[in-house]
């Protein structure tokens, strides 16, 4: 439950509008509601600030599209990650208005018209720009879900795609633009050097993402991890494999908190 409609229903009580039966009956599945194949936890955006997002992948359409539903009846928006084409269509068909990011795989999801968004804070809550930087386009996927996740949450959001360090020049003619974000996301396979680079560059801190992009010896993103583990440089904080998502989240806490 949205904390400005739990806020609006303790008021009507207190004023004498709701009755504390009727109000009672409102909040009966706080702090979750049981959907037999789902506990959806409408308590979350009360405790973290927003409400809880649907991870789409090994979960059947027909299971993601119920939960969906029931999820904006109580939200101001709600965020579908690693969707495919066919969960896309399906839920914007159940849900007319929703927007499919293909190369982030997310779906968002308009609320009920009643319930304002706790995804956005106000204008004065945000310190900058996140700025996200990828080291090639076969990173772009994870790259994208990350500038989603945190662009639909409220932060202003900037791409820097395809300055790997096997052509360092590019990175460096923006030299300007790294030096202006508030917060950097840095998304990378191979080797995952690139983190390690921006890190040493700038001043603010830098959220890094291996990807499982990368052949051989990459072992499916393992060696970017480790090598971003193991950056020698300060304030690079790391995700896991492909976690484009927990980047953008994370990014955007740091950005407004």
């Amino acid at each position: 439950m949205e904390v400005e409609r739990l806020r609006a229903l303790l008021e009507a009580v207190k004023n004498g509008d709701t009755p504390v039966d009727e109000a009672m009956g409102r909040l009966r599945d706080l702090p979750y509601e049981d959907l037999g194949f789902a506990k959806l936890d409408h308590h979350r955006s009360l405790r973290n600030g927003f409400p809880e997002v649907i991870f789409c992948e090994g979960k059947a359409v027909e299971h993601t599209i119920a939960i969906a539903c029931r999820l904006r009846e109580r939200a101001g928006k709600v965020l579908a990650t690693r969707a495919s084409r066919e969960v896309a269509d399906a839920l914007i068909q159940a849900v007319p208005g929703s927007v499919y990011y293909e190369h982030a795989r997310i779906v968002v999801i308009p609320g009920a018209p009643s319930q304002p968004s706790t995804l956005n804070p106000q204008p004065s809550t945000v310190r900058g720009t996140i700025l996200v930087v990828s080291a090639g386009t076969a990173d772009m996927a994870v790259a994208e879900e990350a500038a989603v996740t945190a662009s639909e949450m409220g932060s202003p959001v900037e791409r820097l795609y395809d300055v790997g360090v096997a052509g360092l020049h590019r990175l460096l003619d923006k030299k300007e633009q790294l030096y202006a974000a508030s917060v950097l996301i840095v998304v990378a396979g191979m080797e995952g050097a690139l983190a390690s680079v921006v890190g040493g560059l700038v001043s603010k801190p830098v959220v890094a993402v291996p990807t499982s992009v990368g052949y051989g010896a990459s072992f499916h993103g393992l060696s970017a991890l480790l090598t971003m583990l193991n950056s020698c440089a300060s304030g690079v904080a790391v995700m896991n494999i492909d976690n484009g998502f927990g980047a953008g989240y994370f990014a955007h806490l740091v950005n407004t908190g």
